[in-house]
């Protein structure tokens, strides 16, 4: 009689192969509806530049296309517009084709939508595909200023990091968003540790690709002593343990001495032969970027200062500020210099 184990196993790989097709299958069918799309916004732009299509025309195709296919969604006067729009968004960026078909078109059109420069779509477009985003996730993170979080304020990294691990300042973020545990305020790290745990699928998914979640209140041993670290996670890409800390108050240079101890630790008892320093995110609820820069100057460890919201930012605020940053790189040098005493 067959082993019941090995039974199970057998069982468990028609299952993966099910999956494998059915992931394979949408992927197909999604790449053959986005190509479609781009070629009808490309055959009405043409027909607009050549035939004078206005509304009613697209109307009357949306209406042609409902009597031949009735039932069939998706071809509304509305959407052929936004097929429209799609062509002409992109035309001019043939180096995100590839990009294009790897997002199903409620996303682009979420991205279309809420987006106003090619630089930012053009962000998204990688970050979901990057990341695996589904919809929701897309429109949470453009709602949430990504964009504008990312280039406004860079991670604050240490040396060391960015010498150990040059990928690190594309890895990691500044600022996190946890408007999803739905923490009291005010909140203890308790309170903060235990929402993560209970949320770690979308927490991971904030993290961004590649963090594999190992333990949480980590135990090392140091001597004769028993110290635990709050989150340990493994990053593929950097192949390196990441230990994160939590801290519900503002940065004080003190943290950063416990979370280099921590990593001594993990590279001395934990780390494979065959990964590399392993790297320490100290997460904060704020931080003064002055007192983050003198902490991280003289630091030899491969470390780093983010903060964590729990409340979406202001949209508006974020490009208000954007735009400020800019107009000052668009402005030129002076090149005026003063006049030689008389």
């Amino acid at each position: 009689m067959t082993n019941v184990n090995q039974l199970q196993r057998s069982f468990d790989e028609i299952v993966e192969m099910i999956q494998t097709s059915r992931q394979r299958a949408f992927h197909a069918v999604n790449t053959t509806l986005i190509d479609l799309y781009w070629h009808i916004g490309l055959h009405i732009c043409l027909c607009i530049a050549k035939d004078g299509w206005g509304k009613g025309t697209v109307s009357a195709l949306a209406a042609h296309i409902a009597r031949h296919y009735p039932g069939l969604r998706g071809f509304s006067p509305q959407n052929l517009w936004r097929m429209r729009q799609f062509y002409e968004t992109y035309k001019e960026a043939p180096e995100l084709s590839t990009l294009l078909r790897e997002l199903p078109w409620s996303a682009h059109l979420h991205i279309l939508s809420k987006t106003k420069h090619q630089e930012e779509r053009a962000f998204y477009l990688c970050m979901a595909t990057r990341s695996g985003w589904h919809v929701r996730e897309v429109a949470r993170q453009i709602e949430g200023g990504l964009f504008e979080r990312t280039v406004l304020n860079p991670p604050k990294l240490s040396t060391a990091l960015r010498e150990l691990h040059p990928a690190a300042e594309t890895v990691f973020r500044d600022t996190y968003l946890f408007d999803f545990l739905g923490l009291p305020t005010p909140h203890s790290e308790r309170d903060l540790h235990r929402a993560l745990i209970r949320n770690l699928s979308r927490f991971i998914t904030e993290l961004g690709p590649d963090f594999c979640y190992i333990g949480s209140e980590y135990p090392l041993q140091v001597g004769g002593k028993d110290f635990a670290l709050d989150l340990l996670f493994f990053h593929r890409g950097l192949n390196c343990l990441v230990a994160i800390e939590l801290k519900v108050g503002e940065f004080q240079p003190e943290h950063l001495g416990k979370l280099e101890f921590y990593l001594e630790a993990l590279d001395r008892d934990v780390k494979k032969p065959h990964e590399q320093p392993s790297i320490g995110v100290l997460l904060c609820a704020g931080k003064d970027s002055e007192v983050v820069e003198y902490a991280l100057s003289r630091s030899l460890s491969p470390t780093l200062i983010a903060e964590y919201q729990t409340y979406l930012p202001d949209k508006r605020l974020l490009q208000s500020k954007l735009h400020e940053f800019y107009q000052l790189l668009l402005q030129p040098e002076s090149s005026s210099k003063e006049s030689p005493a008389q």
